[in-house]
């Protein structure tokens, strides 16, 4: 029975916050992904509380300001601060919904390319050679298409619509994490800890889900930060090709689709989408180098 004064007690409860503050030390070095995470959470922010935040309904539309600018220019008015589309929208509250699109895109493309690709690089892992030779080649053939295409023809085959892109999205990059979490696993199959659990007796659903995969974790959380981005790109290129979400959604992608005729006329219409998505995936991925340098024992400075 441990005392108080046990030192494996101690020891235990000493690790989880002395781990945090590591992590923490390695990852504000990095000052853009410092800067990168503050601009994540602010479009977090925005993302859920965008319904209390939208001075307007972003699919209402107002007859009698078509195209009107924003209110720094002439015409302006601070009714819409960054003016309307070519149809009386306000473009705040359409930038602040799609904001929500954005994430939830992100989220649940992140999800489930991560639970399926994870599951099946364990199971490449840990399964005989001519198994996983089958399963990494068809991984193969799959990274041999160019990302974006393929997702188009998913979604020309599923129909359009913004749930059948998160779903071609998502098989688009499952193949990044089947072979990452592959290799992951063949490099901590030889070490002791794993020999131990073996003699010890430990199941295969244990030995894969519990002994081995939290020692792989640190390169997939980078990946899944990174495919965070992706998804989000990969969406407003659908959502502006038509493949997507479909209008009226206040989605980034489909905005400049909907505004690429009036660029010369309104810049507003393209720009703001545009600045929205840039600035959205530049953060993601600044924070995803800082997780990259916290994570990875070999960029750690002594």
């Amino acid at each position: 029975m441990a005392t108080a004064t046990d030192p494996d007690a101690l020891s235990t409860e000493a690790e989880r916050p002395g781990r945090l503050r590591e992590f923490w030390y390695y990852f504000r070095e990095n000052r853009g992904a410092v800067f990168g995470l503050w601009i994540f959470l602010a479009f977090l922010f925005v993302a859920i509380f965008a319904p209390l935040i939208a001075p307007h309904d972003p699919t209402a539309q107002y007859r009698q300001a078509f195209l009107q600018p924003p209110v720094w220019q002439e015409g302006g008015s601070w009714q819409f601060p960054l003016g309307t589309d070519m149809v009386g929208r306000d473009m705040l509250s359409r930038l602040l919904h799609g904001a929500r699109f954005s994430f939830f895109v992100g989220i649940v493309v992140v999800v489930i390319a991560a639970g399926g690709g994870i599951t099946v690089g364990l199971l490449a892992g840990f399964s005989p050679r001519w198994l996983d030779s089958i399963i990494m080649r068809l991984m193969d053939v799959i990274l041999a298409f160019p990302s974006l295409l393929l997702a188009l023809v998913l979604v020309a085959i599923l129909g359009p619509s913004l749930l059948n892109a998160m779903i071609a999205i998502a098989i688009v990059l499952q193949p990044h994490y089947v072979r990452l979490t592959r290799a992951s696993v063949m490099s901590e199959l030889p070490k002791d800890y794993v020999t131990s659990a073996r003699v010890a007796g430990a199941s295969l659903p244990r030995l894969m889900f519990v002994t081995v995969l939290p020692n792989c974790l640190a390169p997939i959380i980078v990946q899944a930060a990174l495919s965070f981005s992706t998804a989000i790109l990969d969406a407003a290129a659908l959502g502006f090709l038509g493949m997507g979400a479909q209008p009226p959604t206040p989605e980034w992608g489909t905005m400049l689709s909907e505004a690429r005729e009036f660029i010369l006329r309104a810049w507003w219409v393209v720009t703001f989408p545009g600045l929205a998505i840039l600035v959205t995936v530049l953060a993601i991925n600044l924070m995803g180098d800082g997780l990259r340098d916290a994570l990875d024992p070999k960029l750690k400075r002594s």
